[in-house]
């Protein structure tokens, strides 16, 4: 049995897709999804992409993926790693493979010379939770998550 990691291709738009929607279904947020696979080859793999996608294989067959971008810390004076999504496939949990796709993000952290690695957990997500803080993860409890989309958006657009 052998995992590796690899970054996502142009033919795996679908695949990015499939575990978008698996992890939303997880999270209770299937109806939110709105991705579309041409959306998802446009972002990742048109001629500026600003996502980024790993995708884990186990003996060849797609296991899970992180998704991610580069942020930015103005008090840090540095770049960081945004992680967006990080699924495994119930089929292949257990083996390492969150881990490993955390760990590869990691490294590109330091290779990089990046002030931070951060992502968001669903607060009713104890395992999830549980996995982050094994790997050293500490809550931001003094912040909150502030968002403005849809007629919101566009009201404050126009000004």
């Amino acid at each position: 049995m052998s995992l590796a990691l690899r970054p996502a291709r142009p033919e795996d738009a679908a695949l990015i897709l499939a575990f978008v929607r698996e992890l939303a279904d997880y999270e209770k947020l299937l109806h939110e999804v709105e991705a579309t696979e041409d959306d998802i080859a446009r972002d990742l793999f048109g001629p500026n992409p600003r996502v980024f996608c790993d995708i884990a294989e186990w003996d060849g067959q797609a296991a899970g993926f992180a998704l991610w971008f580069y942020n930015y810390s103005t008090f840090r004076g540095r770049h960081g790693i945004y992680l967006e999504d990080l699924y495994v496939s119930p089929a292949f949990r257990g083996r390492g493979i969150a881990k490993a796709l955390m760990r590869n993000l990691a490294r590109r952290c330091i290779a990089e010379g990046l002030g931070r690695f951060e992502w968001w957990v669903l607060d009713w997500n104890e395992p999830a939770i549980r996995f982050y803080r094994s790997i050293g993860a500490r809550p931001m409890d003094a912040w909150t998550v502030q968002r403005v989309t849809g007629e919101a958006l566009a009201t404050l657009a126009e000004g």
